[in-house]
């Protein structure tokens, strides 16, 4: 999936949101256009963005509370089309604008500058909000950075350091710099602690994805797996970005420019964050190497990042095989959800097992096992000697 052509996430034609985009933009700044309508072809499976283009404006700022420098280039983070499968069962849009101004206001971290909010789904059919654009580079999914061919693996080694740095100086900051008690209206409703409320939040999308089809016997086992890794002392609850991968960082040469894509963002351990960002490259790295390519082996490596982490930030990471194995959980039941959107789509057939639509199926089961060699990548279980 990560290698073969862009699945299908949407079914509306970018031109009619483009044409009722302007319409809604001539009341927040009369006289100006659009120009320059795209859509990011390399990122990107849940929310829609467009990039566009703002002129004939002369005005000083964008009307915008806060803003007064002109804006020319912006983004359109849009709830995703309910018609399209959707990935995950709802979006909240103004979460996603309250989240990325509170980390303005309390971080140096690098975020897009929020523009306007609408939550009135008339204007295009969804709310959705409006950010100025940052300009610079982005890691690609498709194909992923780690195959040759894209900036990232053409760069040197100290290069690639740099950037790996820089990213988990991102995750340090964060944490270190946000009030946890303005994060705290993120915890979801429930008993428990904010990691056990955030489990308990997978476990009803898990449902909501196989609800009325086969569920996976392998997601299955890593949620009973969880219980028995189980951190006796969970550490501090903090802001967590969510999906925190260099996929989602827009760099500026090797230093991050803006920190994209808040719509997971959570109040629970650092270490969600942190197991997310080394299993997402490990994801890519791979299917790299199962390809039979070396891929970027040195970058993102567990023990580095962990040390680098706690170097930053005085708190060693605790729990990591339990943190490493949630990540890998995680993203299996977003790959399924992607995975019946393609069947939905007529683009792939569901096979009988459908843990056979997990694109990581190897790698979780040995994380699941106790058998993945984070220096080289999941090994194969005994009972499964081809590590299918």
């Amino acid at each position: 999936m990560a290698t073969a052509p862009r699945p299908r996430t949407t079914t509306r034609d970018p031109q009619e949101v483009g044409r009722r985009l302007a319409a809604w933009l001539s009341t927040r700044l009369p006289g100006a256009r659009i120009g320059d309508l795209t859509a990011p072809a390399s990122n990107g499976m849940s929310s829609e963005t467009l990039l566009f283009g703002v002129d004939g404006t002369d005005r000083a700022g964008t009307g915008a509370p806060g803003a007064a420098a002109p804006v020319t280039s912006c983004a359109l983070r849009l709830a995703a089309d309910p018609a399209a499968y959707t990935v995950f069962p709802a979006y909240d849009m103004e979460r996603q604008y309250r989240v990325m101004g509170l980390v303005a206001a309390h971080t140096d971290i690098p975020v897009p500058r929020v523009l306007w909010l609408e939550t009135d789904p008339g204007p295009l059919g969804a709310p959705f909000f409006v950010m100025e654009q940052v300009h610079g580079r982005v890691p690609p999914d498709v194909m992923p950075y780690t195959y040759e061919g894209n900036w990232l693996h053409s760069a040197t080694d100290t290069e690639r350091a740099a950037l790996e740095d820089a990213t988990l100086r991102v995750l340090a900051g964060l944490h270190r710099q946000f009030p946890p008690a303005e994060a705290e209206f993120l915890l979801p409703a429930g008993d428990g602690s904010p990691l056990r409320r955030h489990v308990d939040g997978q476990r009803a999308y898990y449902a909501w994805v196989v609800d009325g089809l086969p569920p996976s016997p392998l997601i299955e086992s890593a949620f009973e797996r969880l219980e028995t890794l189980w951190p006796v002392d969970e550490g501090p609850a903090v802001l967590c970005w969510g999906d925190a991968r260099i996929g989602n960082i827009v760099y500026d040469g090797f230093e991050p420019a803006a920190v994209l894509d808040w719509e997971m963002a959570a109040f629970g351990p650092c270490e969600l964050d942190l197991g997310w960002t080394i299993y997402l490259h490990r994801f890519f790295q791979d299917l790299t190497e199962a390809s039979g390519l070396r891929g970027l082996p040195g970058l993102l490596r567990r023990e580095n990042a962990e040390r680098r982490y706690a170097g930053l930030t005085g708190h060693t990471p605790r729990d990591m095989d339990f943190h490493l194995l949630y990540a890998a959980l995680r993203h299996a039941i977003v790959m399924l959800r992607i995975a019946y959107r393609q069947v939905h789509f007529g683009e792939v057939r569901a096979p009988a097992d459908p843990d056979a639509m997990i694109l990581h199926r190897a790698s979780l089961e040995a994380l699941v096992h106790g058998t993945y060699d984070w220096s080289g990548g999941f090994a194969p279980h005994p009972s499964r000697p081809d590590g299918a």
